[in-house]
């Protein structure tokens, strides 16, 4: 059999196997159990998050002859018919690419058809934002008066794009990013069932470069399996990821907050010589110091902070140096370059001038505050 990647091979199956989307899932079960279910429900959140996944899970829950709690069974002849991608009764349109007008009214066609051998057919359309304006005012009519039989879910990553028509006639449902602890717990079952073997601080890692996305983390999971024959270590989520090693965001933030450009230079240019992403460094950066900032804010820091010791004692050297003023105004210039870095042709240059500038700022306010002092003590005539 063909190798599956991770994030299908452990694609729910069920609402119980879903993460991070209890709200949603606990509202649908209880429809499907209540009788209660709408004929239209938008699907909004970031990408991987779930929204196609919980839509073929309700597909086959309004459907199952054997319900569960209001989840599928997937054992009746109904809801294995319907785990079929060519199944008539569940469809998944790509709006992305069948975005016209042409397309809506084919689907407008399609409906009057009644479902075979089950009591919904179920319109799944991924990336609905996409669709024309000819192509909204087609779909609504259908919205506005649909058969009994047909449930719509439109998915969506930009709500905002979708005309109010649209959003009155729909049950909108939001999609929250996975927290990492529901991410750790996630990659700890799949590895331990695939045969991987990952230390808890790569794991925590993967979790954290997953930014709230479930396939983002499973697919970069499945990147450093192959790299590393199916032994993750913390180096190797570095290596595959393009992450930042965190000693050279030591030295960066140790040779910023100690002023010292030359140091600042030579770090950038042995970066930018390893043919890595500038802005990857800025954002990686701004991570490294919020970290310092939980030290000198939390006494629980290391309950929160999953790193190497050595990596602590490092976070833990500079929040001795750089007061917390100061490191949320470095946090605040370094955020604001991430827009910026979208319309600038040399990222290098503009990150350095930010460094560089942020150490005149600095010496500056020196020099002021040494002035102020010694005004304090002068004695007026």
């Amino acid at each position: 059999m063909a190798y599956q990647a991770l994030y299908r091979k452990y694609r729910p199956k069920n609402f119980a196997e879903v993460i991070g989307q209890d709200h949603i899932t606990k509202t649908l079960s209880n429809q499907i159990k209540n009788n209660q279910i709408s004929h239209a429900y938008l699907f909004c959140g970031t990408r991987g998050t779930g929204k196609t996944s919980i839509a073929k899970i309700f597909a086959k829950a309004v459907n199952c002859e054997k319900s569960v709690d209001g989840s599928p069974c997937n054992k009746c002849d109904i809801c294995k018919n319907l785990s079929n991608a060519s199944n008539f009764n569940v469809q998944e349109i790509d709006a992305a690419s069948n975005n016209g007008v042409e397309y809506v009214r084919e689907l407008r066609e399609n409906v009057k058809y009644t479902p075979v051998g089950c009591k919904y057919k179920v319109y799944i359309v991924d990336e609905v934002h996409m669709l024309s304006e000819s192509a909204f005012n087609a779909l609504l009519k259908t919205l506005e008066e649909p058969p009994a039989y047909a449930i719509f879910i439109l998915a969506t990553t930009e709500p905002h794009k979708i005309p109010e028509t649209i959003l009155s006639r729909c049950m909108r449902c939001d999609f929250k990013l996975v927290e990492i602890p529901a991410l750790e717990s996630l990659l700890k079952k799949i590895f331990a069932d695939s045969k991987i073997t990952c230390d808890s601080i790569a794991i925590n890692l993967l979790a954290k470069l997953g930014e709230g996305s479930v396939r983002d983390t499973l697919s970069l999971a499945d990147m450093c399996a192959a790299f590393s024959n199916n032994a993750i270590t913390y180096e190797t989520v570095i290596q595959c990821s393009g992450t930042t090693d965190k000693s050279t965001l030591h030295e960066l933030a140790l040779s910023v907050v100690q002023k010292n450009s030359k140091k600042i230079l030579e770090i950038i240019h042995d970066f930018s010589k390893a043919g890595k992403i500038i802005s990857k460094l800025n954002k990686d950066l701004v991570e490294y110091l919020r970290d310092v900032i939980v030290i000198q804010t939390s006494e629980n820091y290391m309950k929160i902070l999953v790193y190497p010791e050595n990596i602590i004692d490092g976070m833990v050297k500079i929040s001795k140096i750089a007061t917390p003023s100061n490191i949320i105004h470095l946090l605040q210039k370094l955020s604001s370059l991430e827009q910026e870095f979208r319309f600038t042709t040399n990222q290098r240059a503009l990150f350095e001038i930010t460094l560089l500038s942020l150490l005149e700022e600095s010496s500056l306010e020196s020099r002021v505050s040494a002035l102020e002092e010694k005004l304090k003590t002068m004695v007026l005539p």
